[in-house]
C-alpha cells in the first residue's frame, strides 16, 4: 500500500510539474523595420493596417515609447542586452553586439537560460536590409536555439526596383510595386516560416520566446501590386516646409536634415510616389502579422502567450524636408508599441505613458516569471500593463551619433529628451546656438525651435540638468559584465 501511495504521489508531481511547464508564458515578440507611426492603430488618414488595429483592441497601444537610438543596428543592440547605446557602445551599422559586450546574456538568451526555446526568423538583430537578406546578417547566435533567413521574390527581383540612387536600395528611397503572391516576397516567408515554428511548439508543449523580424517597409518599399492599388497618389499628403525653416535649427540638425542631397527637395511626383511605396510596404507588413496572429490563435498558443509588436524606430516622409531615420525629432524617435497578454487589465486602452525600448528587456522578463540580470537598466513596463494612466518615467532619453557617416558629413553627436509636453535637444556639448526646445502641445509637428524664447528660459534650464542626470545615467559601467571600447 505505502509502495502504491508513493507511486500516485510521484506521478502526480510529474503531471503538476509538466502543467507548470505549460503555463509558462510564452513570448511572440514581433518587428517591424523601420515603422513609424503612420498607422491607423495611430489615427493615420488613410493608412490601412487591420491586423495591428486588431491587435491594439486586445492589448494596450502606447502613445509615447521611443528608441534609444533611431538606427537599425544600435537601436537592436541596445533593447536586446536591457544596455543604453553608451553602455555598449555600439552606435554603427557594422560592429556585432559581442565585440563590444562579449559577455552580455541577451533578452532570449536569458529566456533559453530559463528553459524556454528561443527563436528567431529574418531581422532581430541588425540585417543589411536588403543587401543581407537571406544570410544571417550581424545576427548574435547565442541567442537562439533556431534560426531562419528567410529570402524571397524581392531579394531575386532588385533589377525590377526604381531608385533615386541607381542600383543602391537600402539607403535610398526606392520602390516596386511586385508581381507575385504575399507569400513569395521575404516577409511572407517570414511570415510562413514562423508559422511553421508555432505549429511545432505547439506540438511540443515547451515554452518559446519566438523572434518574428520583418524586413518591410525598410526600403526598398517591394509590396505585391495589390498594396500599392491601396494608395492612389493623388489622395496622398506630401509635408510642407516652409522656406528658410532649416535656419531656425543648430548646425548638426541642419547637416543631418540635408545629408543625403538627392533626397532634399524631392519634386511632387516623386514624393508622392516614395510615400505611396512605403504606405503600400506597412499594409503589406500588416497583413504578414495578421498571418502569424492567426496562426497563434487557431493553435490554441493566444491563452498562454505575450504578444510585443513594435519597430526599431521611426521615419521620416518629407517632415521637416526630411526621409528616412536619424534625426531628433519625433518622426524618428517615435515608435509604436502594442503589447497583448492574457488576464490584461488594459485590453483595448491606449496610454500616455513615457517609455523606452530598453524597458522591453525587464517588462518581458516579469511577465514571464523570469528574473533580469544585474546589469539590465531599463524600467518594467508592467505597471503601465495593469494601469493606463501609471508613471514610470518622467522623460524618455534618445541620441544619435554620426561618426560612422563621416565620409558624408562632419561627425557630430546629440540627445534629446521628451516629457509628455515638451522636447528637448542638445547637441554635442550644447549652449544657445546648438539646441532645439519644443512646445509640442501647441506644435506636434515640432516646426518652431524656442530655445531663444526667453519665456521659456527656466523650463530649458531645468530639462537640461535633467538631460545631463539621465546622460550620466546611461554612461554607467554595466555590472558584472565587459565592455570593449574598441573591436579587439
Amino acid at each position: 500500500m505505502k509502495k502504491v501511495i508513493i507511486l500516485f504521489c510521484v506521478l502526480l508531481g510529474l503531471a503538476f510539474g509538466s502543467n507548470a511547464q505549460q503555463k509558462k508564458m510564452n513570448v511572440l515578440f514581433i518587428i517591424a523595420d523601420d515603422l513609424n507611426c503612420n498607422i491607423s492603430a495611430y489615427g493615420h488618414y488613410i493608412v490601412k493596417t487591420p491586423n495591428i488595429d486588431k491587435l491594439a483592441e486586445q492589448g494596450l497601444l502606447f502613445h509615447n515609447a521611443y528608441t534609444n537610438f533611431p538606427l537599425c543596428a544600435p537601436s537592436r543592440a541596445s533593447f536586446m542586452t536591457g544596455l543604453y547605446p553608451d553602455q555598449t557602445t555600439l552606435k554603427d551599422l557594422e560592429t556585432l553586439v559581442r565585440e563590444r559586450v562579449p559577455d552580455v546574456i541577451t533578452l532570449p538568451q536569458n529566456f533559453m537560460n530559463n528553459g524556454y526555446i528561443s527563436a528567431r526568423v529574418g531581422k532581430l538583430y541588425h540585417y543589411g536590409n536588403p543587401g543581407e537578406i537571406g544570410t544571417p546578417g550581424h545576427d548574435d547566435p547565442p541567442s537562439w536555439n533556431i534560426t531562419v533567413n528567410p529570402r524571397g521574390r524581392d531579394k531575386d527581383e532588385e533589377n525590377k526596383i526604381f531608385s533615386l540612387t541607381p542600383g543602391s536600395f537600402g539607403a535610398s528611397l526606392s520602390w516596386l510595386a511586385a508581381d507575385g503572391t504575399d507569400e513569395e516576397q521575404t516577409d511572407g516567408i517570414v511570415a510562413t516560416e514562423s508559422i511553421k515554428l508555432l505549429e511545432q511548439f505547439a506540438k511540443d508543449s515547451k515554452p518559446f520566446f519566438l523572434g518574428v523580424g520583418f524586413y518591410k517597409p525598410h526600403t526598398p518599399y517591394v509590396a505585391p501590386k495589390k498594396y500599392f492599388d491601396m494608395y492612389p497618389k493623388e489622395n496622398i499628403k506630401v509635408p510642407f516646409t516652409p522656406e528658410g525653416y532649416l535656419e531656425t535649427l543648430p548646425k548638426p540638425a541642419q547637416e543631418i536634415l540635408t545629408r543625403w542631397k538627392i533626397q532634399n527637395n524631392l519634386p511632387d511626383s516623386i514624393a508622392r510616389s516614395a510615400i505611396q511605396g512605403y504606405y503600400a510596404a506597412v499594409t503589406f507588413m500588416d497583413a504578414q502579422v495578421g498571418r502569424v496572429i492567426d496562426a497563434l490563435d487557431k493553435l490554441g498558443l493566444r491563452e498562454n502567450t505575450i504578444i510585443v509588436f513594435t519597430s526599431d524606430h521611426g521615419y521620416h516622409l518629407g517632415e521637416h524636408g526630411y526621409y528616412q531615420k536619424m534625426t531628433l525629432f519625433e518622426n524618428s524617435d517615435q515608435m509604436p508599441l502594442i503589447i497583448s497578454y492574457p488576464g490584461q487589465k488594459t485590453k483595448g486602452q491606449v496610454t500616455n505613458s513615457l517609455v523606452e525600448m530598453i524597458d522591453f528587456y525587464p517588462t518581458l522578463s516579469e511577465l514571464a516569471g523570469i528574473s533580469s540580470p544585474d546589469f539590465v537598466m531599463g524600467k518594467s513596463i508592467v505597471p503601465v500593463l495593469e494601469d493606463a494612466s501609471a508613471c514610470i518615467r518622467e522623460t524618455a532619453l534618445s541620441q544619435i551619433s554620426t561618426e560612422y557617416m563621416s565620409r558624408f558629413m562632419s561627425p557630430t553627436f546629440g540627445y534629446t529628451i521628451r516629457t509628455v509636453q515638451y522636447r528637448y535637444t542638445r547637441w554635442e556639448e550644447g549652449g544657445i546656438d546648438l539646441t532645439e526646445f519644443y512646445d509640442r502641445k501647441n506644435d506636434p509637428e515640432e516646426m518652431v525651435n524656442l530655445a531663444k524664447d526667453p519665456k521659456y528660459k527656466d523650463i530649458i534650464r531645468n530639462l537640461d540638468a535633467e538631460l545631463q542626470k539621465r546622460i550620466d545615467a546611461a554612461s554607467v559601467k554595466p555590472k558584472g559584465i565587459t565592455v570593449l571600447r574598441t573591436n579587439e
